[in-house]
């Protein structure tokens, strides 16, 4: 009877061990672009570094689920188990932008949704340009792009809707002209658009854009955030350049579903918290264009951070009048 009691005691003790066990599969990591943009490159860094904080049986897949500037990933997730096994690298586009241009609302919000696990950098976009634009210095660009004619020249964003779109609009209002929009399904396409002639310029996240700026293949005028960005220190921001209102850059976070229990979402945020503080991890963001979050970075100032950028973009959306059909 003794040796049965231990037992049972044993066996009881395992239990909730085993069935709180986290993870027990692998973790598919989504994206609402194709592979090769700023929110790929994110995640790869991610699934490459998250297993050594999550157990040695960890793994993390990267998957792509481009359209509609990410809104389709995002309707995606908030419909899969909040186990903490399907997790997602957004965006400003996907969390912002779209939520709050979408004619009719998009089918999630991005506040109450999901569980907001970490912020992964706040990076700011650059305006970029062809490689023969006119002008020899960004001030030079910038007013060939202020006096041209309306709807002479086109610009790629990697969506309608996206952040990225609604920035240019915000730059040709800033102007009091027009450009014609021709809208991609990643950062990549983008700039492939705009490496090509194909587009004369475009607002790129700067994770996407880092490559071809330093091959010189197109060219960085100005950078849309508060501060320059180390890389590329003779970049000016716009509103050193005198083009006011784009002092805000965008965000890169680690969300997953809305009820995700507190206990696992506390792993994952100390997982990406390490991941951020290696100190190879944020050499290789930065030099990818990416800008690790500065300050706390729990749970609480996640969500309330948020909070804070959609409802910055809802005004932004106001002002543009730019707006996506569901």
């Amino acid at each position: 009877m003794r040796r049965r009691s231990l037992a049972l005691a044993t066996l009881a003790s395992l239990l909730p061990a085993a069935a709180g066990a986290f993870p027990d599969r692998p973790i598919t990591l989504a994206t609402g672009y194709a592979p090769g943009g700023s929110t790929d490159i994110a995640a790869r860094i991610l699934a490459d570094r998250l297993p050594a904080y999550l157990g040695p049986e960890a793994r993390v897949v990267v998957e792509n689920r481009p359209g509609a500037a990410g809104a389709i990933a995002t309707e995606w997730l908030k419909r899969q188990p909040a186990d903490g096994h399907t997790l997602m690298v957004t965006e400003t586009g996907a969390a912002a932008a779209a939520p709050a241009a979408m004619v009719g609302g998009t089918r999630y919000d991005p506040v109450t949704d999901f569980t907001h696990i970490g912020l992964i950098s706040t990076p700011p976009a650059v305006l970029v340009v062809t490689e023969r634009f006119p002008g020899d210095t960004p001030a030079e660009a910038l007013q060939a792009l202020r006096t041209a004619p309306p709807d002479r020249l086109t610009y790629a964003s990697s969506g309608v809707g996206g952040v990225l779109h609604l920035q240019a609009e915000m730059l040709a209002q800033a102007f009091g002209t027009r450009y014609v929009h021709v809208p991609y399904r990643s950062g990549a396409q983008m700039l492939q658009s705009i490496l090509t002639g194909e587009s004369q310029f475009g607002v790129a996240a700067l994770a996407s854009a880092v490559p071809l700026m330093r091959e010189g293949k197109v060219r960085g005028i100005a950078m849309l955030g508060d501060r320059r960005f180390p890389l590329f220190p003779d970049i000016p921001t716009l509103g050193e350049l005198g083009v006011p209102g784009f002092e805000n850059g965008g965000f890169f976070m680690l969300i997953a579903p809305a009820g995700l229990p507190p206990a696992v979402a506390e792993a994952l945020n100390r997982a990406l918290n390490g991941v951020l503080a290696e100190p190879p991890v944020r050499e290789r963001l930065l030099s990818a264009g990416h800008a690790p979050p500065a300050g706390p970075n729990g749970l609480a100032e996640t969500r309330a951070f948020m909070v804070r950028e959609f409802e910055k973009m809802k005004a932004i959306v106001a002002k543009t009048g730019v707006t996506l059909q569901p």
